[in-house]
């Protein structure tokens, strides 16, 4: 009997949403709120290194006016604050210590988003707050913070008096705000040292007020991402910034100021000082949470796919993509599968999105039958229940996508054998290729194809992380008996996170088969 629906039951999720300002509620209240009040200009000199809205040929620099914001009038609500993030902020306000929230969370409450975590910074120093909670402690040696646990959760504090002694840029030239109290001093102070304007931002949940430092409402009106200091200063104080722009302005569908854009450009290869594990974490963070895709095109837009994922840009050259081309192809219609899953607050483990590139190479390397690509993904789902698998996929009627050169169109598998055979040939062309993910020259092999790149031998995924990766297929190979679930139940996002063997099988086969055999087009085509 043929199959019309989904053999696995995989829920069909609707596509990753798009986050534009448009829908953001009530602009022309936070317009209005912009008036509640102005604070004075800053002066910065020319030569500082702290030099904001830079201008060339001005003898003098200037921040932007402060301002207080009404939060209700920005839309935001504590109700959107999470329970740990609450109890961290209400047990240190009964203490009688200042709270804010800060950061990025700040930033996505506005745009009505949910923020990946809640940050907040407060009065206390460090050590009283190692006191207040039982499970505390201090992490960082250069820049130390508190880890507050909070269940499996843990919230980020720290505290003025610890960000006011942090090394880096000269302050000793910057002119202070005019009639201000020290309040605003300790937060224009802290505003100044952060990375980009819309995380500029701080919330006092108790006063209902947004202080905004850095002009960081305004480009979010504007859907800019914007450096606090010029953009090669703040890129050269620490170039892991560069990878964080990419990270915001993908998962906000915001674009680079000029300034930012350039810089870009120009440092790019600054990049590959970093620290691989630090490396890994940035691609982490735009891969494992909800803006995969965005995060591969704005790559590719600016040339840092080579230098991070030379192979997969090799393939976007082989596609013949452009740098700002709109089409699409399966290695990004497979990260754009795991967007509709996967969300800031519920993010996936890293070995699902590397085990997602090494199939993709796979089927670069060989391309395969649309009933093989399905079989090989109904047993890794099963964890290797081989010839159930092969069952279910003869029998599915539904048509697979066309588009992809990667899928051949089905071929003349007539015996269940031949079929197995491909499964596991397939299944050794993966290992093969996550193999060679961690070979230097096989990267800078890669890289060759790309002569206007800087040299990359890049190799930042680790080899525990691959060896955790191969567990997710060895599952094929040994045809273990079991049967395939036909029926699916709601993502189990405490175990994705953690990496849950189990989890993470049927998460790559749903995405596999999801994007081989798109509802959409079986929708049309009933």
């Amino acid at each position: 009997m043929a199959i019309a629906a989904n053999p696995l039951g995989f829920f069909h999720l609707p596509p990753p949403l798009i986050y534009c300002l448009h829908k953001v509620r009530n602009w022309n209240s936070i317009a209005s709120a912009v008036q509640f009040s102005a604070g004075p200009t800053c002066v910065i000199k020319e030569n500082s290194q702290v030099a904001i809205n830079y201008t060339k040929g001005d003898d003098e620099l200037k921040v932007p006016e402060w301002k207080m914001f009404n939060s209700k009038d920005l839309g935001l609500r504590t109700a959107s604050i999470t329970k740990p993030a609450r109890l961290v902020l209400n047990e240190l306000r009964k203490k009688g210590y200042t709270v804010y929230l800060v950061g990025g969370c700040v930033r996505d409450l506005i745009l009505k988003k949910t923020p990946k975590d809640f940050d907040i910074i407060t009065s206390a120093e460090l050590k009283e707050v190692l006191k207040t909670f039982p499970r505390c402690e201090i992490v960082g040696k250069r820049f130390p913070i508190c880890h507050v646990h909070i269940g499996d959760i843990i919230v980020e504090v720290s505290s003025f008096s610890t960000t006011a002694r942090k090394q880096g840029r000269n302050f000793s030239r910057i002119k202070s705000p005019y009639d201000c109290d020290e309040h605003d001093y300790l937060r224009w102070r802290n505003c100044l040292r952060r990375d980009f304007t819309i995380n500029g931002l701080m919330f006092d949940p108790y006063e209902q007020i947004v202080y905004d430092y850095m002009g960081g409402l305004e480009d979010i009106r504007k859907a800019k991402v914007r450096t606090v200091i010029p953009a090669n200063m703040s890129f050269v104080e620490d170039c892991a910034r560069i990878l964080r722009a990419f990270r915001i302005a993908a998962r906000l569908r915001f674009s680079f100021t000029k300034d930012l854009a350039r810089s870009v450009r120009h440092l790019s290869s600054s990049i590959l000082r970093l620290d691989k594990g630090r490396i890994l974490m940035e691609m982490n963070y735009m891969l494992a949470f909800g803006s995969a895709e965005a995060s591969l095109r704005l790559l590719w837009r600016f040339g840092f796919l080579e230098l991070l994922l030379p192979v997969q840009a090799s393939y976007f050259v082989s596609q013949g993509f452009k740098r700002r081309d709109e089409r699409t192809n399966m290695l990004l219609a497979l990260f754009s599968t795991l967007d509709t899953i996967v969300t800031p607050d519920q993010p996936c483990h890293n070995s699902l999105w590397v085990g997602l590139l090494a199939f993709h190479q796979a089927l670069v390397v060989k391309p395969r039958d649309p009933v093989v690509i399905a079989a090989f993904s109904l047993s890794v789902h099963s964890g290797g229940s081989l010839a159930e698998a092969v069952n279910i996929a003869r029998r599915i009627s539904l048509p697979h996508d066309p588009s992809f050169n990667e899928v051949l169109e089905p071929g003349n598998l007539h015996t269940n054998c031949s079929l197995l055979n491909e499964i596991i040939d397939l299944q050794a062309s993966v290992e093969d290729a996550l193999s060679k993910m961690a070979e230097e020259s096989f990267v800078s092999q890669a890289m060759s194809k790309h002569p206007q790149a800087p040299f990359s031998d890049l190799v930042f995924i680790s080899f525990a992380l691959l060896m955790r990766v191969r567990k997710i297929f060895d599952c094929v190979s040994r045809g273990k008996r079991g049967i395939v679930s036909k029926r699916g139940s709601r993502t189990d996002y405490d175990s994705l996170a953690p990496g849950s063997l189990n989890t993470i099988r049927r998460m790559f086969a749903r995405i596999v088969f999801d994007t081989v055999y798109p509802p959409k087009l079986n929708l049309q085509d009933g």
